[in-house]
C-alpha cells in the first residue's frame, strides 16, 4: 500500500472516529462468511457502521486525535472490526446477542470512558443513552405534578358530593 493510500486512510478513520464518538473494537477471527453478513446486516439495521480495520492504521487515526486513546493500544491485536455507533450501548446489546462468545469485544471507547475486556459488555450494555437519562429525567419531573393533579380531581369529587349530598338534605 503506498503512503498516500494511508494517509487517507488514516484521515478517514480520524474523522470516523469524531463523527460518531462511540466505538467499540471487537474480535471477529473466528466468524465464517455467511456469519460475518448477518453480523453486518444486524448492524446497518442498528445504525451501527461496522469496519474491519488495520491494526497500524486505527492506532496512527487515534494517535493523532485530540484523546487520548492509549489505553485501547493493547487491544490492537489480531484481526479487529471495529463498530463506530452515535449510542453508547447499542452495539454492547448487539453482542449479547451472541451466546458463544463470537464476535467478542476487545474493547471500547464509550461516553468519554475505556472499557477494555470481554468482561465489560454488561457493563456497557446498562449504559444509558441520553435519549433514555432525558426520558427518566422527564419522568421523574411529571410524577410530583401527575400527583398534585389527580389529588385535586379526586377532591374535587369528594367535595362536591358532600356539597350535593348536603343540599338534598331536608333541614
Amino acid at each position: 500500500m503506498r503512503k498516500e493510500d494511508k494517509g487517507a486512510i488514516i484521515s478517514q478513520l480520524a474523522d470516523t472516529v469524531k463523527q460518531y464518538g462511540h466505538f467499540y473494537l471487537v474480535d471477529t477471527t473466528a466468524m465464517d462468511a455467511a456469519s460475518t453478513s448477518e453480523l453486518r446486516r444486524k448492524c446497518f439495521k442498528a445504525g451501527i457502521k461496522l469496519m474491519v480495520v488495520k491494526n497500524s492504521l486505527l492506532h496512527k487515526a487515534l494517535m493523532s486525535l485530540d484523546v487520548d486513546f492509549s489505553p485501547l493500544f493493547d487491544s490492537l491485536k489480531g484481526t479487529t472490526s471495529v463498530m463506530f455507533t452515535e449510542t453508547a450501548n447499542v452495539p454492547a446489546k448487539l453482542l449479547k446477542e451472541y451466546k458463544d462468545g463470537v464476535p467478542s469485544l476487545k474493547a471500547a471507547y464509550a461516553e468519554e470512558g475505556f472499557y477494555v475486556g470481554a468482561d465489560q459488555l454488561e457493563a456497557l450494555a446498562t449504559i444509558k443513552s441520553k435519549n433514555e437519562v432525558i426520558a427518566d429525567i422527564i419522568a421523574l419531573l411529571q410524577s410530583p405534578a401527575k400527583n398534585v393533579v389527580s389529588a385535586l380531581q379526586s377532591g374535587g369529587n369528594t367535595i362536591h358530593g358532600v356539597l350535593k349530598t348536603l343540599g338534598e338534605r331536608a333541614e
